[in-house]
């Protein structure tokens, strides 16, 4: 599992047809991508480390005890390596109302968040609510995740909607029956990726790209719990 790169076009799932990550959590083949976007990251965070056997609990509580100087998908993979004292499911990923996993929940955002080169600022703050919101679907409404979802392949690829992308989006989900929800959503989104498509065709054809590994990470912050923007 390799995250994708910013300026890499959003592909298809085999097993749902949509786009990859977008499918989850319903969705096993994405639901596995959207779990390896932290587990990667868990995996290069542990070769800095020499540990043995019994150890990785030890680290993942130390991670977890002071986010604020980690990555946010080390701080993620972390709290999955941990038990919650109160339901006993993973830390962070109980049901809502439990009192040990929604104070884990909070103090995940403390965590770091680096733009990648070449993308909006906010961007990786978009990836990061969205992966937690696809992780935990259960304390959050279901036009919530409909949106955050589908939206998803677009931020990996780099891109972030405007407040009024976003607005109309939003507008969307609220107007939409719901057995047309769905559907409108994801040609809204549809329409998203066409217009990603044409800008970067633009860019290529001027012979520049917000995307080049020459540009520089623009962001590097901690924050709360937000919208796309």
């Amino acid at each position: 599992m390799v995250r994708p790169e910013a300026g890499e076009p959003p592909r298809r799932c085999a097993r749902c047809g949509g786009y990859e990550y977008g499918g989850a959590p319903a969705c096993t083949a994405c639901r596995e991508l959207v779990d390896g976007l932290v587990e990667e990251a868990w995996a290069i965070f542990l070769r800095d480390w020499d540990l043995s056997g019994g150890q990785e609990k030890a680290l993942a509580e130390m991670v977890a005890a002071e986010p604020e100087r980690h990555d946010w998908r080390v701080v993620d993979a972390a709290l999955d390596r941990l038990v919650c004292p109160d339901c006993g499911d993973r830390l962070a990923r109980g049901q809502a109302g439990c009192p040990a996993c929604d104070l884990a929940h909070g103090f995940r955002y403390a965590a770091i968040e680096t733009d990648r080169p070449g993308v909006p600022p906010g961007n990786e703050h978009a990836i990061r609510v969205s992966v937690s919101v696809v992780r935990r679907p259960q304390v959050t409404s279901e036009n919530e995740v409909l949106v955050r979802r589908l939206v998803l392949p677009l931020l990996l690829a780099g891109f972030l909607p405007t407040t009024e992308e976003a607005q109309r989006v939003s507008a969307l989900v609220k107007k939409s029956p719901p057995q047309r929800r769905a559907q409108l959503v994801e040609d809204a989104v549809e329409t998203m990726v066409e217009e990603l498509s044409r800008t970067r065709r633009a860019e290529r054809a001027a012979g520049s790209s917000p995307t080049s590994p020459d540009t520089p990470a623009v962001t590097r912050r901690r924050s709360g719990p937000g919208r796309l923007r």
